[in-house]
């Protein structure tokens, strides 16, 4: 392989490598976000059936306390309702989503380039235009998409270096495959 080649597959090399840890890392924010409302939302049935019961022991005659903890409770209902309202995790959940799938499909086609180059079937120029391609692309993504926190990127190095997603052995792959395309058997 001539030099610039080599240096062309090392930044291609570089490319899939961020384009797989931001494809992750959305991923791991949108799980994040979504765990998030769940809990918010579980939050706000339970907050909001204590005041409901703290009023009606109120009403029946309990006495002043119960009055007291529907009026804390009903006011951390109140808190937490005008959080939810500014602040949409179910949308910026999405986001994250869409952003990960758009990801993936540049993911895939940095792959798919480095797997041309490595056999020789396209000429150095085709590969720098695509590369060219799946650079623009990537920002546009980028661009579009919501930022990523570091508690996110934490789970997503955890996944890809600990947990080894996006790894298989051949035997996971062929068993996934007819048995005429099974390196295994």
């Amino acid at each position: 392989m001539d030099k610039p080649i080599v240096f062309i597959e090392g930044q291609l090399r570089e490319c899939y490598g961020r384009a797989v840890y931001s494809h992750k890392t959305h991923e791991k924010c949108a799980d994040i976000l979504l765990t998030r409302l769940s809990r918010i939302k579980l939050l706000q049935i339970v907050l909001s059936a204590v005041t409901t019961g703290s009023f009606l022991t109120s009403i029946l005659g309990s006495g002043k306390e119960a009055a007291v903890v529907g009026v804390i409770v009903s006011t951390a209902l109140l808190v937490l309702n005008a959080y939810t309202k500014n602040y949409d995790l179910g949308e910026l959940a999405q986001k994250h989503k869409q952003a990960a799938n758009d990801i993936w499909l540049i993911r895939e086609q940095y792959l798919s380039l480095l797997t041309d180059l490595a056999a020789e079937v396209k000429t150095k120029e085709e590969i720098q235009a695509e590369r060219d391609r799946l650079v623009v692309a990537l920002h546009g993504v980028y661009a579009g998409s919501p930022s990523t926190t570091y508690t996110a990127y934490s789970k997503a190095q955890e996944a890809l270096k600990h947990n080894e997603d996006m790894t298989f052995s051949d035997a996971e792959i062929d068993a996934f495959l007819p048995n005429e395309l099974r390196r295994g058997s």
